[in-house]
């Protein structure tokens, strides 16, 4: 796999691709990526403490992930206060181009087995290796 500049398209194909995955319309018909009617990727409304109408949230395995992505100064990735204890990480769609598309294969397969149930993650696991 390239490792190119991620886009808005790659988070959707990406979301799309796994295993028993619906799409739905949020408010506002912003997309939500369920597995199991749990999201796991979702294109968040503006909010007053995230006002930018382009804001991706992503979930992840735990909080120690969340904070390895967030800490970095120069990474995209953020959180605010809305998201204290919520394992997701949030970032811009204009900034995705300074992920790389491994990178976000990564997080969005993450994302899928955080939320899928055990049988089904340990089903695509399996057919991974």
């Amino acid at each position: 796999m390239s490792d190119r500049p991620a886009t808005v398209d790659d988070v959707h194909r990406l979301a799309a691709a796994m295993p028993h995955v619906t799409r739905v319309e949020g408010s506002k018909g912003r997309p939500i990526y369920q597995v199991g009617g749990k999201a796991f990727v979702f294109f968040r409304n503006p909010r007053p403490d995230a006002p930018h109408p382009d804001v991706i949230v992503i979930w992840v395995g735990s909080e120690a992930d969340k904070l390895a992505l967030v800490q970095d100064r120069d990474s995209p990735f953020f959180t605010t206060g809305h998201f204290n204890g919520h394992r997701s990480v949030l970032v811009r769609e204009c900034d995705l181009h300074r992920v790389g598309l491994a990178e976000l294969t990564e997080l969005v397969q993450d994302a899928w087995l955080s939320q899928a149930s055990k049988r089904r993650g340990e089903k695509w696991l399996a057919d991974q290796s």
